[in-house]
């Protein structure tokens, strides 16, 4: 189903320019004010390809419990 979606999505994206967003009742109209060729359009395909290929690379971007980074984040909402 992953795959599906990531055929379906590189044909929509390229056929409608890179938009930046989508609109309407299903999301399936390119949104009034939507820029094209957008960036983190482009990124957002290619990282969600990339992970669909090899789920190893979500260890580049996600990282282990570190107790002393929970900690950290625990005090953090005290400021």
């Amino acid at each position: 189903m992953g795959w599906r979606a990531i055929e379906i999505a590189e044909q929509r994206l390229s056929q409608d320019e890179w938009p930046e967003y989508y609109d309407g009742r299903n999301g399936r109209l390119v949104g009034k004010a939507s820029r094209k060729y957008q960036t983190w359009t482009i990124a957002g395909f290619l990282l969600a390809r990339e992970f669909m290929k090899n789920p190893n690379s979500l260890n580049l971007i996600s990282f282990d419990e570190d107790p002393e980074m929970l900690n950290w984040l625990s005090r953090a909402g005290d400021f």
